[in-house]
């Protein structure tokens, strides 16, 4: 799974209720060729996405979730962190994570999933997201997979 460095937030009191209007998360169907299962994926990968992003304590904010195949995660993951292997997610931050930043909802990113490299739609969106907020799991002392592990958690 793929990161960035950057700062963390924590979650706001009473920011239990993630399905309230909030954040933006926008489900693409990226690739045809992504096979994504019998169920509709959007409505949970939107509500793993926004109870990351509540987790880390962002209010509002935009993010891409792309479906994509195997072939383009590997294009996608050689051409930007150069290992030439499919891989499950990737996540690719557009505003930076500054205190001074102006006012009103970020761009927080995109992130990529390869439905086909994961066993975890949900978990896969979680982590990406947690991605574009500023955790990174291969810096820190286990922060971010713990609360991985805890939006998990309760979203079940």
């Amino acid at each position: 799974m793929t990161s960035t460095a950057g700062a963390r937030g924590t979650a706001p009191a009473g920011s239990g209720g993630i399905d309230r209007l909030g954040p933006e998360v926008e489900i693409l169907a990226g690739d045809e060729r992504a096979p994504v299962g019998r169920a509709a994926p959007g409505p949970g990968l939107r509500r793993g996405a926004r109870a990351a992003m509540a987790a880390a304590g962002v209010g509002e904010g935009h993010v891409a979730v792309a479906l994509v195949s195997s072939e383009e995660i590997r294009r996608l993951n050689r051409a930007h962190r150069g290992r030439d292997e499919a891989t499950d997610v990737l996540s690719f931050p557009i505003d930076p994570i500054d205190e001074e930043a102006s006012p009103g909802p970020r761009e927080l990113g995109d992130v990529v999933i390869c439905p086909e490299q994961t066993d975890h739609l949900v978990r896969a969106a979680v982590h990406g997201v947690l991605h574009l907020v500023g955790y990174d799991h291969e810096t820190d002392a286990g922060e971010m997979l713990a609360l991985e592990d805890e939006v998990i958690e309760r979203l079940s």
